[in-house]
């Protein structure tokens, strides 16, 4: 099952993040790509969900199936995860967490994110996303 992360800018140039309430780790806002949606408008719904924020996708950062990433679902179900992670401008709306799967949202300066407490993964995806200009990755 595809998921959708996305990397969304704010004008300062800040990262949008968010802290996961079951492992309190932090990531960019995303998750699964419903049945009959697309990859693109996944993103925007997601972004609007767990951060309160109106993103625009602006581009692709990469694909990355790494096959250590293992996924527990809150159903119990396990899996592999299949992330395709964009890049988005913010367009509207405050940080905010929705208080179920999310309980902070906030931007971040890059140069902040170094000493945050975020999953090996999620960390390569964050920093394939502030190298803004290079090539999709695809892992």
């Amino acid at each position: 099952m595809p998921s959708v992360f996305v990397a969304a800018r704010n004008p300062l140039a800040q990262l949008l993040l968010v802290r996961r309430c079951d492992s309190g780790s932090w990531e960019l806002p995303g998750g699964r790509v419903d049945v009959g949606e697309s990859a693109v408008s996944a993103a925007v719904r997601e972004t609007a969900e767990e951060a309160g924020v109106q993103a625009e996708v602006t581009g692709l950062v990469g694909i990355y199936t790494d096959p250590a990433h293992v996924v527990r679902a809150v159903d119990g179900s396990v899996r592999q995860q299949f992330v395709v992670v964009l890049q988005a401008r913010a367009v509207g709306g405050t940080p905010a967490p929705d208080g179920r799967e999310t309980c902070e949202a906030k931007w971040v300066a890059p140069r902040h994110v170094r000493g945050m407490p975020i999953d090996p993964p999620v960390r390569r995806w964050i920093d394939d996303a502030l190298h803004e200009g290079a090539p999709p990755r695809l892992a």
